[in-house]
């Protein structure tokens, strides 16, 4: 349990059903994509739980990844169109690469994949567009982090992969929007608040691997936080795995959610995340 959430007790908040998984008893497995006939997107059940989510934006110098597992940033980019893939390659990259060897003190960074969201575009059928994930989840788990950390720095082709893994090192991802944020924000929930029997391991299959992640279920413990109406000069961090076992921060579940103080007719949110490894100095 995080010291610090009696600190946080008294910021001004929001009251949203976040969606959890069901307990169960078999392995949790779900499709990234229309799976063969017959067999369901995903074999979990999900419930709704109203919760506080909490307005970070007064404490945002206080929050941090070791602690809390996500930190916030204001940063302007030189990037002109968020949907050309060139330009995130080559604009955004080296930028990001930069800011989070400022953030975290890292001694390198390798940012190994993005993605777009925009519920609109992806309705629309622009298959590498997105809709924001709507259930409460954390990308990478205590074995998967390791997993998806070795065949990364393969496909890099980095030598020595057992002594470079050894050393500490995250799986931190970038959030930030394309446009102002005026519906579906992202809440992300102090690491140090979910205990481990509330993270559930479930196979996550793609095409061609299958990878594995974290859903989590019902805790009135959690402490879940937002930034509201997040702007495109600003960016979230979430660290989604650390090496590190020494009681700091390593899995902040993070979910989109329906803010009852959006407008119905906001325009629907566009985001980028990439998803990086950041090694620490030794």
């Amino acid at each position: 349990m995080s010291t610090d959430n009696h600190f946080f007790s008294d910021l001004k908040h929001v009251e949203a059903e976040l969606t959890y998984l069901t307990p169960m008893a078999e392995k949790l497995v779900s499709y990234a994509y229309e799976p063969p006939l017959g067999v369901p997107r995903s074999n979990g059940n999900y419930e709704k739980h109203k919760v506080p989510i909490h307005n970070a934006r007064t404490i945002s110098d206080q929050v941090s990844l070791e602690r809390q597992g996500f930190d916030f940033a204001a940063h302007n980019s030189k990037v002109s169109d968020f949907y050309d893939e060139d330009e995130i390659r080559s604009v955004y990259y080296p930028e990001a690469k930069q800011l989070l060897k400022e953030v975290t003190g890292a001694t390198e960074v390798v940012i190994f994949d993005h993605t777009l969201r925009n519920a609109q575009r992806s309705q629309q059928g622009e298959k590498q567009i997105r809709e924001p994930v709507k259930h409460v989840h954390n990308d990478f788990t205590a074995k998967s982090g390791y997993t998806r950390a070795r065949k990364v720095l393969t496909q890099q082709g980095i030598d020595n992969i057992d002594q470079v893994l050894q050393k500490r090192f995250a799986l931190i991802n970038i959030w930030r929007p394309i446009a102002p944020v005026q519906e579906s924000p992202l809440a992300v929930c102090d690491a140090l608040s979910i205990v481990p029997t509330d993270l559930v391991a479930g196979d996550l299959v793609y095409p061609n691997y299958t990878g594995e992640t974290y859903s989590i279920t019902y805790n009135p413990s959690h402490q879940w936080f937002y930034f509201p109406q997040m702007q495109q000069d600003e960016a979230l961090f979430i660290k989604c795995f650390d090496s590190a076992e020494d009681g700091r921060a390593r899995f902040a579940g993070h979910t989109g959610f329906d803010d009852p103080t959006s407008l119905p007719d906001a325009p629907p949110r566009q985001s980028i995340e990439l998803r990086t490894i950041v090694f620490y100095p030794e």
